[in-house]
C-alpha cells in the first residue's frame, strides 16, 4: 500500500478573512465579513458580559439571560427567534461562558433582515417579568442539577475554578448556584439586564451572503436608535495573586466510577504572547491519540482511560489543566506519577521536530476548518474581538502558531507548569 503523503502545517494556507468594522453612535460594534460562496448568512451578537461578571452573591445570572432572550419582548411572543429560524431551515442557539454570552442564527440570506430586526427588538424590549425569571432559573437549576451534580465527573470542572483562583470572579464558574439564584428576587435581575445588555456592551457580526452597505442600514434602522445608559459599564478590574504554593484538594462523591485527578496551573490571558504558545503545548500534550499523554497514559502503560491537557486562554488570566483518569484497578497515586513524568520531560525536553509539525499541521488544520463556514468565521470575529481586543488578529493566527518553535514549546511549560503555580483537585469515589 502506498502511504499517503503528509501536508506540513507551512502548505496549509488561510484566506484572510475580509471584513468591514464600525462603530455606531451608540456604541454597538458591528462587523460584517461578505462571502457569497453559500446563499446564508450567519448573525452573532456577543454581549461583554460573562460568568465573571456575575453581582456578588448572584452566580448563574449570565447565564440566566442566555435563557431569557428567548422569552419575548413587548412585541413577540415567547420563542420568536426559534420560528424565524428553524421555520426557515435555519437554526439558533446560544451560549455562555466565563466572559461572554454570544447569541447566533444561521438562516438563508433573505431572510437576513428580519433576523437584525429581532436581534434589536429583544436588546431593546425583553420582557422581563417574573413568570419568566422563575420558569428560566428553574431550567438553569435543572441544568446544574444535570451537568454537575448527575454526571459523574461533573463536578470537577466547578471545583478546578472554586479552588484554582482565590479572589478573581471565574472562581465562581459559569452555571450558577442553585442556593444563590434561588435567593435572588427580579429587581436583581432587571438591574443585571439593564447594567449590561445595551448597545455599547455589544458586538454584532454578521458573515455571509450579504451586501455591506444593504446590510449597514438595516444595522442602523434597527440597532441605531437604541439608547446607550449614561452609566459606565462596570468591569471586573480583580487581579488574582500569584500563587506561590501547591494546593492540593480531596473531593469524594458516590457517583465517581473511577478515581480522577486534574492539575490546574494559572496561565495569561488570550492576548498574551505566550498564548499560542501555549496552544502548541496544549496539542503536544493532550490533542489525539498521537499525543503524549494518550500515548503514555493510555496505551503504553495503560493506566488510564483518558488523559488530556486544555489551555483556557480567557480575556483575563486563565488556566492550563492536565487531567487523567485512572483505569479500573489503578491507584491514583500511580496515575500522577505518570502524568508527572510527561509534564517534566515537556519542561525539560523540547518536542523534536517531526512532532512540533505534527502538531503544528493538527492546528493549522483545525483552523482552516473552522474558516469554512459563515458561523465558523463569525464566531472566530466574536473570541478575537472580545478576548483580544482587535478582530484582526484573526488573520495573523496562523503566522503565530507557525512561529512557534520547540524551544518555546519548552519554555512556556517551565514559566507556567510548575508546581507551586499548580492547584490539585483529586476526585474519589466514596
Amino acid at each position: 500500500m502506498t502511504a499517503l503523503p503528509t501536508i506540513s502545517a507551512s502548505a496549509i494556507h488561510v484566506a484572510p478573512i475580509r471584513f468591514v468594522d464600525r462603530t455606531l453612535a451608540n456604541g454597538l460594534r458591528a462587523i460584517l465579513v461578505p462571502d457569497s460562496r453559500v446563499p446564508s448568512v450567519a448573525i452573532n451578537v456577543a454581549y461583554r458580559v460573562g460568568g465573571k461578571d456575575d453581582p456578588l452573591g448572584r452566580s448563574g445570572f449570565a447565564h440566566l439571560f442566555e435563557h431569557l432572550m428567548f422569552k419575548g419582548t413587548s412585541s413577540t411572543a415567547p420563542e420568536t427567534i426559534d420560528r424565524l429560524t428553524e421555520d426557515v431551515g435555519g437554526f439558533n442557539n446560544a451560549f455562555t461562558s466565563e466572559d461572554i454570552t454570544n447569541y447566533y442564527e444561521v438562516v438563508p440570506s433573505n431572510h437576513l433582515e428580519r433576523l437584525l430586526w429581532a436581534e434589536a427588538d429583544r436588546l431593546a424590549s425583553l420582557t422581563v417579568n417574573e413568570a419568566n425569571f422563575a420558569t428560566e432559573r428553574d431550567v438553569v437549576i435543572g441544568e446544574y442539577d444535570q451537568r454537575i451534580l448527575a454526571e459523574p465527573y461533573g463536578m470537577l470542572d466547578e471545583l478546578v475554578n472554586r479552588e484554582a483562583y482565590t479572589l478573581h470572579p471565574y472562581r465562581r464558574g459559569v452555571i450558577g448556584s442553585p442556593a444563590e439564584l434561588n435567593a435572588a428576587a427580579l429587581e436583581d435581575v432587571v438591574a443585571f439586564h439593564a447594567t449590561y445588555y445595551r448597545p455599547d456592551n455589544a458586538v454584532l457580526v454578521v458573515a455571509g451572503d450579504l451586501d455591506v452597505d444593504e446590510t449597514s442600514r438595516w444595522i442602523d434602522r434597527y440597532f441605531g436608535s437604541i439608547a446607550t445608559p449614561r452609566a459606565p459599564i462596570p468591569r471586573v478590574l480583580v487581579a488574582e495573586p500569584v500563587q506561590t504554593a501547591e494546593r492540593t484538594y480531596t473531593h469524594r462523591a458516590a457517583n465517581v466510577p473511577l478515581a480522577a485527578a486534574e492539575e490546574a496551573y494559572h496561565i495569561p490571558s488570550a492576548s498574551h504572547p505566550d498564548a499560542a504558545a501555549l496552544d502548541v503545548l496544549e496539542a503536544l500534550l493532550g490533542a489525539g491519540r498521537s499525543s503524549r499523554l494518550y500515548t503514555a497514559l493510555i496505551y503504553d502503560k495503560q493506566l488510564a482511560t483518558s488523559a488530556w491537557a486544555s489551555a483556557d486562554l480567557r480575556e483575563q488570566p486563565g488556566l492550563f489543566g492536565a487531567r487523567v483518569t485512572c483505569a479500573r484497578g489503578v491507584a491514583l497515586a500511580d496515575a500522577r506519577a505518570a502524568l508527572a513524568v510527561e509534564l517534566e520531560r515537556v519542561r525539560t525536553e523540547p518536542p523534536s521536530p517531526a512532532e512540533l509539525a505534527r502538531v503544528q499541521t493538527q492546528i493549522a488544520s483545525a483552523l482552516v476548518r473552522s474558516r469554512q463556514t459563515a458561523s465558523g468565521i463569525a464566531l472566530a470575529l466574536v473570541h478575537a474581538t472580545t478576548e483580544r481586543g482587535d478582530p484582526g488578529a484573526v488573520n495573523a493566527d496562523l503566522d503565530r502558531y507557525l512561529a512557534v518553535t520547540a524551544g518555546d514549546v519548552m519554555r512556556v511549560a517551565q514559566t507556567y507548569l510548575r508546581a507551586e503555580n499548580r492547584t490539585v483537585i483529586e476526585y474519589l469515589p466514596l
